[in-house]
């Protein structure tokens, strides 16, 4: 069957692929697509998008991207994966000009994206590139995982070896910057700890230019490994990157006018051994988020104009002057 979209116009680039948005003319709906051109395929996308798609369809979640389906258009060459469109995402939100996220607000979203990782953790996906960016939010409020195009399959056993050169740098934890190829879901739950401190600090808590100046970062933030962990974990970089002299930890003077259980909650998040950072699942039993205030509902979540509903409409009346429809 034919299946039609129009209005389409580019929003963004992921791992390795462009995405869109369109109007899908049979559901009548607005939808994303990202498209992969087949044509000069490097064997390379091929798995990468053949994982992502295998990785998404073993996920099913209120707080985890859904895909809708896929087309396969022989006039371009390409295959799109077919999404739900979700008007905001969370960077965006808490750049928001003159917006404070309250306690309750802060709380409910990160409550969704733990849901989300909790669940993917159990179906043993990595994530790998959680970033603000990547968790999208809809006009009620339900925050939902996306871009798995980084994620991969874990064996909790760790038998086989996994890349380190993944997840942002302002959100990629120490074992993954010394080299670590044996890492876990410790990775996602270093990233969520970031980003939990970033709601409350307004902004990124370790913006590194470099894979070093990270590395730096992260040590002056939460202290340099002990020296059982240099030895335990026989990371590949250990011998350039540790530090002649440790460094102390300073997490609780840093964030010390976070509430005390958001700060108990970053501690966690951000322990240097990734051994230290539990689990998703405790992580939403911990005082965070059981004292309160306790986590708002997504419908009292603030309502934005959608972000790119100017830019929207603005390639809305010119893709209606050059009639760019698609059809596949």
């Amino acid at each position: 069957a034919m299946h039609y979209f129009s209005h389409i116009n580019f929003i963004g680039q992921g791992t390795y692929s462009n995405v869109y948005r369109a109007r899908d003319l049979e559901k009548q709906k607005i939808v994303a697509l990202k498209k992969v051109r087949f044509d000069n395929l490097e064997p390379e996308s091929v798995k990468f998008m053949a994982r992502e798609i295998l990785i998404l369809r073993r996920l099913d979640h209120p707080n985890i991207i859904k895909l809708e389906g896929l087309v396969t258009s022989r006039m371009s060459c390409s295959l799109y994966l077919v999404f739900e469109y979700m008007e905001h995402d969370l960077a965006g939100l808490a750049s928001f000009p003159g917006l404070k996220l309250t306690e309750p607000q802060v709380k409910c979203y990160m409550q969704q994206l733990l849901r989300g990782l909790e669940h993917c953790h159990s179906r043993h996906i990595l994530h790998r590139d959680i970033k603000g960016s990547n968790l999208l939010i809809d006009n009620r409020g339900i925050l939902k995982i996306a871009d798995f195009g980084l994620a991969s399959f874990f064996d909790p056993e760790q038998r086989h070896p996994l890349t380190s050169r993944v997840v942002t740098l302002w959100y990629r934890p120490p074992e993954l910057l010394l080299g670590a190829t044996n890492y876990g879901v410790a990775v996602d739950l270093w990233s969520t700890g970031c980003i939990l401190a970033e709601l409350y600090a307004g902004k990124p808590i370790m913006p590194g230019r470099t894979e070093v100046e990270q590395l730096h970062k992260i040590f002056k933030l939460c202290g340099s490994p002990s020296e059982d962990y240099w030895r335990k974990s026989k990371l590949p970089h250990a011998t350039i990157f540790k530090p002649q002299h440790p460094y102390a930890r300073r997490v609780t003077d840093t964030f010390k006018d976070f509430p005390s259980p958001a700060l108990a909650l970053v501690d966690v998040l951000l322990s240097v051994d990734p051994a230290d950072r539990r689990t998703a699942s405790s992580a939403l039993q911990s005082e965070f988020f059981t004292t309160k205030p306790y986590a708002c509902n997504p419908s009292s979540l603030p309502r934005y104009p959608p972000s790119k509903e100017y830019d929207a409409k603005r390639r809305d009346e010119e893709s209606r002057r050059t009639g760019n429809t698609v059809s596949q």
